[in-house]
């Protein structure tokens, strides 16, 4: 009967938890102004957020009896702006210019590219690879149609982004200046609101949650960095065009888990089979190369079992996010994983393990 009884709890529970979430969307107009806010700070919020663990263990270590944590703080923005400064001055002009080179050289480019696609379909190359039925010219004119109408979209957008990116500008390192200030009393301020007897496991909780996230975070800038450097190092070896530029935005790309490795790779292979069917193998070669040691070597060593997450979990994440939420999900699933799993595991230890294990 107690059974019973708490199984009837239990759905009662769900159905008021229904009843809330109906009557909710009934009035959504309540929420809207909440929901415009949240997305207009989500950008800044998440960057503070990513920065805060990287730069935390660097203001601990620089906190002395006379070097308080604000100063510190402000050290380390001025620092990042003589870095920032740097950038702009030795990197960046080379960025741009070939980002501008690849734009004016579009047109001669996809002539480049239609023209080497022919000169293998005539030699039976791409017979042998590709079905009867397929014809690659005639699918590369769809593809370049689809990608100039997504070249569009993307435009709009980026409109869309520099209009709030003022927003951004403002409330990021304030943000950021607030959370290495104070972040360390954020958890402690969670576990006082649970109850008495719950707080050391919520204190194990947060300590759990903060160490996962600040390990991912840093963990994968570091293995996308040296990532980026091995790429680097082969694309000059093998003669790639744009090789800085196309080794940025594969750096970028690899944020994204799982397709962004996919996706940096289609533009590094197209412009290597325009300049030649060899340079096009050998970049692929470069990146599965890369690709290798990053899997095999890079992360296991930086990660270690922290992030002990199948490649199949990480795809149904990945699909879930991107298909919900677009770009940010797909770039915010994983810690979102970690958080929920690591709640999930503790709540379970806490209420049903041993009930399920002694029935």
């Amino acid at each position: 009967m107690t059974s019973l009884n708490r199984f009837i709890r239990i759905c009662i529970a769900i159905i008021l938890v229904f009843i809330i979430i109906y009557l909710g969307s009934l009035v959504d107009f309540v929420f809207k102004p909440f929901l415009s806010l949240f997305s207009i700070i989500m950008v800044p919020l998440m960057l503070a957020t990513f920065f805060y663990y990287l730069l935390r263990p660097l203001v601990n270590k620089m906190v002395r009896p006379k070097l308080n944590r604000t100063m510190v703080i402000l050290i380390i923005y001025l620092i990042f702006a003589i870095l920032l400064g740097v950038f702009i001055i030795g990197v960046f002009p080379s960025l741009r210019t070939q980002f501008f080179n690849l734009v004016d050289n579009g047109p001669n480019l996809l002539n480049a590219l239609s023209k080497q696609l022919q000169d293998l379909e005539q030699t039976g190359f791409l017979s042998k690879i590709l079905p009867d039925d397929v014809s690659p010219l005639t699918q590369l004119n769809e593809y370049l149609n689809k990608g100039f109408s997504l070249l569009t979209n993307y435009l709009a957008g980026m409109f869309s982004f520099f209009s709030n990116f003022a927003v951004i500008l403002l409330t990021f390192p304030i943000l950021l200046f607030y959370m290495l200030k104070e972040g360390d009393k954020f958890g402690q301020k969670i576990v006082s609101f649970m109850p008495m007897r719950f707080r050391e496991e919520g204190k194990e909780v947060v300590h759990d949650i903060d160490h996962a996230i600040s390990g991912f975070i840093v963990g994968r800038v570091v293995v996308n960095l040296a990532l980026g450097v091995l790429m680097y190092i082969g694309f000059l070896v093998i003669g790639l065009p744009y090789a800085l530029l196309l080794t940025a935005v594969a750096v970028i790309m690899n944020f994204i888990p799982f397709i962004g490795a996919i996706l940096s790779a289609i533009p590094i292979v197209i412009i290597g089979l325009i300049e030649s069917p060899s340079v096009a193998i050998w970049s692929l070669v470069v990146i599965l190369v890369a690709q290798q040691v990053q899997d095999n070597i890079i992360s296991p060593y930086i990660f270690g079992k922290q992030l002990d997450i199948h490649p199949l979990t990480t795809i149904i994440l990945v699909l879930v996010g991107s298909d919900v939420f677009g770009i940010i999900g797909v770039i915010v699933i994983i810690p979102v994983y970690m958080i929920v799993k690591i709640v999930v595991v503790k709540l379970y230890q806490l209420f049903f393990k041993q009930k399920w294990e002694d029935a």
